[in-house]
């Protein structure tokens, strides 16, 4: 079969020509880019990426295929995937689908035979680019207005297409490569409500592999839903776009504090410092990926983190009376983590969970059961000094 050509044109002018994999068609949205060298298929089920595409900066893409076993979500929320080579050949014994025909089943367009290197380094320039993807209008100038014309992710909620419809119990455990050996603490006999903002399922699995009975709620869940499942504590999870435009979720977190100890990933970190009176600003083209360095303002120990998202807290804004920074990045200072000095509550803006990207942070987990069981804040249970 002769290849289908295709083009990706940005909302600055910039057009490259390459050949469409997946699904044939157009799609728009926010380019973004990846630096993780492995873990293409939780990224692109990473319900966090909704409303981007994915332009992956390693050259080859595809080479071990996919399986239902490290999915992050119910589907793939990207709406484009643009690579330099997409393998052309699956080899790994896991393996049950090639990447195209796994995004054509979803819909979801891709682009392979691009500069990948060029278009990252376009957008560590110029900043977030609206984009488009198309095998139907391969007009430069027509694909480009259509660019410009879209509405961005800045105020949108794009929480509510990602999460799930009704409120369930989760009760998959951790089969992979997560240690919890050495965990002095389990949260056996606790019961935890889980808001999914567009939660990753594997940090799912993690609260339950270490023994929490876990409820998940919608993103539009109350505080009087909450209470009706009497939880000993509640996570707030990662999930895309702009915090700002979920006001309904502020609000509820913001109802939650002082009631229950609180842990909060990504979008729940930023949602968490909204609802405690903080702002949140856009990155220039945010954090993606498995090789970000975060330093511990206690301990100053540095650790290797995954993180994948565009919003940021601005640490200027917090009340330096009631919570304080856990984490910095050290790529260019932004707030990776708050802890409340007064109340159980903590939250880290990069991703712990290890799906993918390494596992240096299986800790806070830990930190979250003591703080459930304890009701103290961290600096009170003694474990800002740790790790």
């Amino acid at each position: 079969m002769d290849p289908v050509p295709a083009k990706i044109a940005f909302s600055d002018g910039s057009v490259f020509t390459g050949e469409s994999f997946g699904m044939k068609g157009e799609s728009v949205g926010e380019a973004v880019f990846n630096t993780s060298l492995v873990g293409y298929q939780e990224i692109f089920t990473d319900a966090s990426y909704n409303g981007q595409m994915v332009v992956m900066t390693n050259p080859l893409i595809g080479n071990y295929g996919l399986n239902p076993e490290d999915e992050e979500s119910f589907r793939p929320h990207v709406r484009g995937v643009i690579v330099r080579e997409v393998s052309r050949r699956v080899s790994n014994h896991r393996s049950t689908v090639d990447l195209g025909t796994y995004l054509e089943k979803y819909n979801v367009v891709g682009i392979t035979g691009v500069d990948t290197r060029a278009i990252t380094k376009l957008l560590r320039v110029e900043g977030f680019l609206k984009a488009v993807i198309s095998t139907e209008d391969l007009d430069d100038d027509s694909l480009v207005a259509k660019a410009k014309a879209w509405e961005g992710l800045e105020g949108q909620d794009m929480v509510k297409s990602v999460t799930c419809e009704s409120a369930h119990e989760w009760t998959e455990g951790l089969d992979g490569d997560f240690d919890f050996s050495d965990f002095s603490q389990r949260a056996d006999g606790l019961k935890i409500v889980a808001f999914d903002f567009g939660v990753k399922y594997n940090i799912l699995r993690i609260l339950k592999g270490i023994g929490f009975d876990v409820h998940v709620l919608p993103a539009s869940a109350t505080k009087a839903d909450v209470d009706a499942i009497k939880p000993d504590g509640v996570f707030l999870s990662n999930g895309p776009g702009d915090p700002q435009g979920v006001p309904y979720a502020i609000e509820t977190v913001r109802s939650l504090i002082g009631e229950y100890p609180i842990f909060g990933i990504c979008l729940g970190h930023q949602l968490l410092s909204l609802a405690m009176g903080a702002n949140t600003y856009k990155l220039k083209f945010g954090h993606h990926g498995g090789n970000h360095p975060v330093q511990n303002i206690f301990t100053k120990k540095v650790d290797i983190s995954v993180q994948n998202h565009c919003f940021c807290v601005d640490e200027k804004t917090l009340d330096s009376d009631l919570v304080e920074p856990y984490y910095i990045n050290l790529n260019d200072q932004s707030l990776e983590g708050l802890v409340h000095k007064k109340l159980p509550i903590f939250s880290v803006q990069f991703h712990p969970e290890a799906a993918p990207g390494p596992n240096d942070f299986a800790f806070l987990f830990e930190q979250f059961v003591t703080l459930v069981r304890e009701g103290k804040p961290l600096g009170e249970c003694g474990l800002l000094q740790e790790h």
